[in-house]
């Protein structure tokens, strides 16, 4: 969408369209963005759903936060999480933690805001690497 819509305003500064139309097209791409989201929203549950969402919302929500923990004893583990799910379950999961007396103390210090600004801001790559002296590893990476 931001593509079109520098060629709206690159149309305007060329003087083949004025400022009114130019902020005309600009809100039918917005209702059209917004509609395209809307229309992924509905189709949760239905087998196309990854077809569809991921067309309307681009490239960054299709990536995945895969975090991998390798021990010397074998204990592996690896999970792969949607950065979609990510940031749809984080301030939920947040919230419900907060209130249950157990698990409020070991949420209470995490900034949700920050994490999700961070998703919002697309950020990439490898976010950590934990290497223990006795050849443990954590990694967690975004792809």
């Amino acid at each position: 969408m931001k593509e079109e819509i520098s060629k709206v305003l690159s149309m305007m500064q060329e003087g083949k369209i004025d400022s009114d139309k130019a902020s005309e097209l600009i809100d039918a791409l917005k209702e059209k963005q917004t509609a395209q989201t809307s229309q992924a929203v509905q189709v949760l549950g239905k087998p196309d759903y990854s077809k569809k969402l991921s067309s309307a919302s681009g490239g960054y929500l299709d990536k995945t936060l895969k975090i991998r923990v390798t021990s010397q004893e074998n204990d592996n583990v690896i999970i792969n999480l949607p950065i979609k799910l990510v940031k749809a379950v984080l301030r939920a999961g947040h919230n419900i933690a907060s209130n249950i007396p157990q698990a409020a103390k070991y949420v209470k210090d995490i900034d949700i805001d920050l994490l999700i600004d961070a998703i919002e801001n697309e950020l990439d790559g490898q976010i950590i690497d934990v290497r223990s002296g006795e050849e443990d590893t954590v990694t967690v990476v975004i792809e």
